[in-house]
């Protein structure tokens, strides 16, 4: 009784942390909620270490990322009590990467100040990037992005990119852990040089800004696919795309709910002379079928500039593919088009409306790294989502935040078109130009700037926060080492 009551802090802790990101943006609290959690972990053995981590992540993803069950449920048919069951399981495993990360510390130095300081923020990192990597990867809720993009940290995003800002967000909190006077010094130093960082500005204006209507159709998840709404859904949007006055103009993810060889002629046609009379063209997310029976999660231009087409690369699991030996889940839940083709991995930006617009569709905007390979030709970044799987949870919200940080990374405008929203048009600097309500159907209109040139991280990738977080994690396993076998002679 009393162990299991030991791990009830912690999982508090993690839970309370969720508050740090959108749509509540206390960008202070995951640094405070770290530090008191490290606290805890300055003199325990490692196996202590490794389910204090594991409690602290449990709540923080049960918490955070519990919106999968609408996912399941709601839209995916699947029983609640299975529903439920697969998404506790799912917080279980990625609670898992968070415990690795504590254990791994307290294993490598017994000393407590190298142990909080540096050994716990550097583990933190390491393995929330193994988290973003291994089986696909799920990225969500890396600690980095809560802190985008009101807190001074905000300024290291193009530089390091978000496991830098977790890098950071971590080195803060261990040194608030610490508790010395050395400590204070090192959170005024990162403070300051992250709040310095911002003013620097790493790409330049190219061309002349560009009219930009985003469209949201609000097309309720339960009927997007059904035959019935289908005329509808189609009559909706070609409307909204004649009411619309940009130039370049975006609908959102699987927009047009059939195949694009499917859609009849004259709408085709009808769409590509709206955005030719207006000098521009339309970017539709649509199926794509190929001739060998593949098919694809896209995007279509069509308009003024011939046409083109982006497939998506990274792809869901579950939702877009089917894992091998995961095809009994699958049939519990009722996603149609379950069983996507990959996209090239390297496919160039979009030349539309005078720009180069780099596409990618859904959560691709997590893997910030993914996307750079298109950089510096591309003058705008663009994603089209259909958040309505995830009702009206945190989920948009913390989809948004994603792609601020996209935006800082890459030193470019982020232009969102989301069936339910949030559709939004991001700045350079993280912040948010414009945005339609969730679950409405609008027309957001922008007028924005493409840029040209590489930020740091455009450059680098995210290679350069990883070689920091894991020097510094031998620095300190060697000099916590070093102290105990000094303290054994003694």
């Amino acid at each position: 009784m009393t162990s299991a009551l030991s791990l009830l802090w912690p999982t508090l802790l993690g839970a309370f942390s969720v508050f740090g990101f959108a749509p509540y943006g206390l960008f202070l609290v995951p640094i405070v909620t770290l530090a008191l959690f490290f606290v805890r972990l300055g003199h325990v053995a490692p196996r202590r270490a490794f389910w204090q981590g594991y409690a602290f992540g449990l709540g923080y993803f049960l918490a955070g990322v519990s919106w999968v069950f609408v996912s399941l449920h709601e839209f995916g048919q699947m029983p609640w009590p299975l529903a439920a069951l697969a998404t506790f399981m799912f917080c279980a495993f990625l609670a898992l990467f968070p415990a690795l990360a504590t254990g791994l510390a307290a294993r490598l130095t017994a000393s407590t100040v190298w142990r909080l300081g540096l050994a716990l923020p550097a583990s933190w990192v390491l393995l929330e990037w193994l988290r973003g990597w291994i089986l696909t990867g799920f990225p969500w809720l890396a600690v980095g992005y809560a802190q985008v993009p009101d807190s001074p940290l905000a300024g290291f995003a193009p530089i390091f990119g978000v496991y830098g800002m977790s890098l950071f967000t971590a080195l803060v909190a261990g040194a608030l852990a610490v508790r010395s006077r050395a400590g204070w010094i090192a959170v005024a130093a990162i403070g300051l040089t992250g709040w310095g960082a911002q003013s620097l500005r790493w790409t330049e204006p190219v061309g002349a800004p560009v009219a930009v209507s985003l469209v949201q159709g609000n097309v309720a998840q339960s009927m997007k696919f059904s035959p019935a709404q289908r005329d509808a859904t189609l009559l909706d949007y070609l409307a909204l795309v004649r009411r619309s006055e940009g130039q370049l103009t975006i609908l959102p993810e699987t927009a047009l709910p059939m195949f694009w060889r499917e859609v009849p002629a004259a709408y085709r046609a009808a769409m590509a002379e709206t955005a030719r009379a207006r000098g521009g063209d339309v970017l539709i997310g649509v199926p794509t079928l190929a001739i060998d029976g593949r098919y694809f999660n896209s995007v279509v231009s069509t308009g003024q500039a011939p046409q083109q087409a982006f497939h998506k690369v990274h792809l869901v699991p579950f939702g877009e593919f089917v894992p091998r030996g995961f095809a009994w889940l699958v049939e519990q839940m009722q996603i149609p088009l379950g069983d996507f083709s990959r996209g090239a991995p390297d496919q160039p930006p979009l030349a539309v409306a005078g720009q180069q617009v780099a596409m990618n569709i859904c959560y691709e905007d997590v893997f910030g790294e993914e996307l750079i390979h298109a950089l510096p030709e591309a003058t705008l970044m663009a994603n089209v989502s259909n958040d309505a799987w995830f009702g009206d949870s945190a989920a948009p919200w913390q989809h948004l935040q994603i792609a601020q940080m996209r935006a800082l990374e890459t030193g470019r405008v982020w232009l969102r078109a989301n069936n339910t929203g949030v559709t939004a048009a991001i700045a350079v600097d993280g912040r948010v130009i414009g945005q339609l309500p969730l679950f409405a159907q609008g027309i957001l209109e922008v007028r924005v700037q493409g840029r040209g040139g590489l930020t740091p991280f455009a450059r680098w990738g995210n290679a350069p926060a990883l070689l920091l977080a894991l020097l510094i994690l031998i620095v300190a396993g060697g000099r916590g080492w070093m102290g105990v076998r000094r303290a054994a002679r003694r």
